[in-house]
């Protein structure tokens, strides 16, 4: 592997983005991401996968500054129009982010797919990173789960329009609260809640940080009741599956039902933050949470000493 010592942060991290030092106090944060649509509305899919690829960046506490559009489409299938939706939905999260798209590319593809790739800036003495994670840390999740499940239903034609409306705002959130908390010290580990589920990115943290973690499954917040009901008649995407198969190694469950291990693993796309915060810092980041106006502020465990290991409880 080639090295260099002014990559802080690289793929062998578990991180979704890379950092690079350009000084003391300044490093260069870049990651892309890109993915099918997973709602009907072409506005709306511009946003939240515009939204997906910016959490990347704020989930190092840095804030964007720059965004390349990728989009691959089916121009026989897909109309202009349809396109220009696309386009303008990712177009306002990036406005919203206060970053600027500077170009980007497009290929003919049999699928639509779209996304960004980002730059952000950051103070690499403040960054947030998976490995700065230490007992009695408290854990904050900034939104709630079953997007995976949610979206799945929407293909399937079997989710109300409550609950596909409710999963839509969740995933077109910006998780731009991670560069404040950043900015002010609040914070050192974080991660975002993306494909390996939360047991996933919680157990990147706990290998990373050389720590266990415990929390309560019945703390953790949900975009809607009518997820369980999704769980009973099997509407689980296959990644949430493997993700679940994978945690069997790592996770003691304890007295979590087996509607709540999928849960746990779902695979979310633009899911939220997951804060690691001392107790000393917890009323202020609550309060920013409540300031930026997060889907969530649920306080659902705390990081404990011992072998990398998540334990229900």
């Amino acid at each position: 592997m080639v090295t260099n010592k002014n990559v802080l942060i690289d793929a062998a991290s578990f991180s979704d983005a890379g950092v690079y030092r350009l000084s003391s106090r300044c490093a260069l944060v870049q990651t892309a991401d890109f993915f099918t649509p997973i709602v009907d509305d072409p506005f709306a899919f511009g946003q939240i996968a515009a939204a997906n690829a910016l959490s990347d960046v704020y989930a190092t506490g840095a804030r964007p500054i720059t965004a390349l559009n990728l989009l691959a489409v089916p121009t026989e299938v897909v109309t202009p129009n349809v396109i220009r939706e696309i386009l303008r939905g990712g177009a306002s999260k990036v406005k919203e982010a206060g970053c600027a798209i500077v170009g980007g590319h497009t290929i003919k593809n049999p699928e639509p797919i779209f996304g960004l790739s980002v730059t952000g800036l950051v103070d690499p003495r403040k960054m947030l990173t998976n490995d700065r994670a230490r007992a009695g840390d408290l854990l904050i999740l900034t939104k709630p789960l079953g997007t995976g499940i949610a979206t799945t239903a929407i293909k399937r034609n079997l989710a109300s329009p409550a609950l596909a409306k409710r999963a839509t705002d969740v995933m077109r959130r910006l998780n731009s609260v991670g560069a404040t908390l950043a900015d002010r010290g609040l914070v050192k580990a974080a991660t975002d809640i993306t494909g390996f589920g939360l047991i996933g990115h919680l157990a990147n943290i706990c290998r990373a940080s050389e720590v266990s973690a415990a929390f309560e499954s019945a703390k953790v917040p949900m975009i809607s009741n009518e997820i369980w009901k999704l769980i009973e008649s099997d509407c689980i995407p296959g990644g949430s599956r493997a993700n679940l198969e994978s945690a069997n190694e790592f996770v003691d469950w304890g007295a979590a039902t087996a509607p709540q291990r999928s849960l746990l693993t779902d695979a979310q796309t633009s899911g939220g933050l997951l804060l690691c915060v001392a107790p000393r810092n917890l009323a202020k980041v609550l309060e920013l949470l409540k300031r930026h106006r997060t889907s969530s502020s649920a306080v659902i465990g705390r990081i404990v000493k011992g072998r990398p290991r998540i334990t229900l409880v």
